[in-house]
This record gives structure tokens, C-alpha cells and sequence, in this order.
């Protein structure tokens, strides 16, 4: 595990060099300012000492600007529920969450349960953390990397040959 402090733009200098070598099944992670600090060889984690909104969207672009991969995206349900009470500025961030992720269709499960896909996909891919200054809780978003110029229905077609080609 690789953990490293950032200034306000050196994150974005490294996020700029880790995400050409990154690909099908990589995850990038912005991270509110509690996530942990994960154990796991392969997960390498930045401080970038900004904003959240702030990094969502440099990092939004530059996966958007990637020809090589897209991104699955995942939220914790959970945000849906934290009250503006408990954690002022909560919803604020979900309608910037919104406008920030109108081209995606987020995944939204359990905290627990992405984790658990993350830890996962950890065993054998390496992750990127972006710890930002948020200090409200389940704001963390969750990009799971894929093929930027191969979609499911591509690979579904792609079996599908294969099997009857195997038939004959």
C-alpha cells in the first residue's frame, strides 16, 4: 500500500500519470476526510487537500476525457438518508452530487456492500483514493473503471459466436 500527501495540484499530477496505466476493473475512489486508510497491497492513497465538489469534477473529467475506459459509479444509499440536521451542508452536496453525476446512472448500495466490491476487485486490481476535506458522512463516490470502447452488449455478441462457432 502506497500513501502519499499532495498539494492542492500535485493530486492532480498524479492522477493524471496513474490513469493512462488504469483500465477494466481498476477503481478510483474520492473520498470524504474520514475514509481509512486501507491495509491492502495495491490500494494507494492521496491526500488532495481540496474541495470534494472540487476533485468529483477533475476527476470526472479526466475519466471523461479518457478514450480507454468509462466509469460504473457507486454512492452509499445511505447519503440519501443523513439528515441537513446531523451534517450541515448534506444537502447541499447531494444536489452538486446530482449535476456532477447527471451523464452516470449511480449505483447506489450499502456503504458495506461497496466496500466489499472494492476489497474485492483490491485482490487482483489496483485502487486509487482521493481523500478530500469533506467532513460529512457516506459523501464518498466510487468509480469503478471499464473498457471505454468495449460495452457489455459488445462482449455479450462477442460469446455468443464464440459458443456457436465451438458448436459447429
Amino acid at each position: 500500500m502506497s500513501e502519499s500527501a499532495s498539494s492542492a495540484t500535485g493530486w492532480v499530477a498524479q492522477l493524471e500519470a496513474i490513469l493512462p496505466l488504469f483500465g477494466h476493473r481498476n477503481w478510483i475512489v474520492v473520498a470524504d476526510a474520514a475514509y481509512p486508510s486501507q491495509s491492502r497491497a495495491g490500494i494507494e492513497t492521496i491526500v488532495a487537500g481540496a474541495d470534494q465538489v472540487d476533485v468529483l469534477r477533475k476527476v470526472l473529467n479526466a475519466i471523461k476525457t479518457s478514450k480507454h475506459i468509462r466509469a460504473n459509479v457507486y454512492v452509499d444509499d445511505e447519503l440519501r438518508f443523513v439528515p441537513e440536521r446531523d451534517a450541515p451542508g448534506v444537502e447541499n452536496y447531494r444536489e452538486e452530487l446530482d449535476v456532477l453525476l447527471a451523464d452516470f446512472t449511480p449505483n447506489r448500495l450499502p456503504h458495506e456492500k461497496i466496500i466489499a466490491r472494492l476489497d474485492q476487485s483490491a485482490q487482483l486490481f489496483r485502487v486509487l483514493i482521493v481523500k478530500t476535506d469533506m467532513t460529512i458522512p457516506y459523501t464518498s463516490v466510487f468509480f469503478e473503471l471499464d473498457c471505454g470502447y468495449w460495452n457489455a452488449e459488445a462482449e455479450q455478441r462477442l460469446r455468443e459466436t464464440i459458443l456457436q462457432a465451438d458448436a459447429e
